[in-house]
């Protein structure tokens, strides 16, 4: 058994210990939305030490954190995301049926993200691999309310 830096055994920090990951559907979509709208990574993020069920919470990582945690990309948790409505295409679409008011465009295109959420809550997958330095690593994907 390995040691890392900090003194911790491999077990711990080891992402192969793990089979299954919990995600709260709500941080599923707020990830993928969030990265969508802002262009600012979100990722679900599993903290060590590692054991065979873990939770993934919602997190935006800064570029600078040196940690062993495992980041997955929500759009790897979502089986053929489709793309983020965008409002000015809404927009373009009531114009051209001559039906553009800045109330029915607010509508429209919140009804259009409802629908884009509803199909990211529909679309969750079973499993996911995780990145890990020996290469990816297939878990159980468990989903929460």
């Amino acid at each position: 058994m390995t040691t890392h830096g900090n003194g911790a055994a491999s077990s711990d920090r080891d992402p192969t210990a793990i089979r299954a990951i919990a995600v709260t559907v709500d941080d599923v979509v707020t990830a993928l939305e969030a990265t969508r709208r802002s262009g600012r990574r979100t990722v679900l993020r599993i903290t060590p030490p590692f054991s065979g069920r873990m939770r993934a919470r919602l997190h935006r990582p800064t570029g600078d954190e040196a940690t062993d945690a495992v980041h997955v990309d929500p759009a790897d948790l979502v089986s053929n995301p489709p793309p983020y409505p965008d409002p000015d295409e809404t927009a373009d679409r009531l114009r051209a049926a001559d039906e553009y008011t800045t109330d029915r465009h607010h509508e429209r295109h919140a009804a259009a993200v409802e629908e884009w959420r509803a199909a990211v809550r529909r679309g969750i997958v079973d499993a996911v691999a995780l990145p890990t330095a020996d290469g990816p690593h297939r878990v159980a994907v468990k989903r929460l309310g």
